[in-house]
């Protein structure tokens, strides 16, 4: 297990990767507080357009939060795209601020799975193959140290990835 007291980790991908998958059994290992962009957006709005101003807003919530669970002493694990540099290291100085290990993850996924779990699942979601499409061309290259998941195959090879990279006792740099 992760050795410091708390802890910030955001796992991002594309929409159907298996972010959702990672962060909540993330979650239940480090027993934190999972806050998920997409709840948030529909908690903030009632017809959501994906504009940049909503977005940003949405993030700023997250990031609000993350914020305070952190200076209630719980660990956080955050589910969004994180597509945006900016939004990535607004995360990353909230652990700093709060002086607290942050670790990013990416989840990946190869796409004719991503394309079948789109069309197949009952989630809080609205992305559709069209949205993870337009994503993936706008996703910022990641800057900063992360950790990868591949979730392309059984639950349980997920699983143990997500264990191997909790058994570590330091953050990556």
């Amino acid at each position: 297990m992760i050795e410091t007291a708390h802890t910030l980790v955001a796992v991002c991908g594309l929409p159907g990767v298996g972010k959702s998958t990672v962060s909540s059994y993330m979650t239940e290992r480090l027993d934190a507080v999972r806050l998920r962009t997409d709840a948030i957006r529909k908690e903030l709005v009632d017809e959501p357009t994906y504009s940049d101003a909503e977005r940003n807003r949405v993030y700023d919530e997250l990031v609000d939060q993350a914020n305070q669970h952190l200076t209630d002493g719980a660990s956080v694990v955050l589910d969004a795209t994180f597509t945006k540099v900016a939004h990535r290291e607004q995360v990353k100085s909230v652990a700093d601020d709060n002086d607290v290990s942050f670790q990013l993850i990416r989840v990946v996924c190869d796409e004719e799975t991503v394309a079948r779990r789109i069309e197949s699942r009952e989630d809080i979601s609205d992305a559709d193959l069209s949205v993870y499409r337009e994503l993936k061309a706008e996703f910022d290259p990641i800057t900063i140290g992360f950790d990868q998941v591949d979730n392309s195959e059984t639950i349980s090879q997920t699983h143990d990835q997500v264990d191997s990279l909790l058994s570590w006792s330091s953050p990556r740099p």
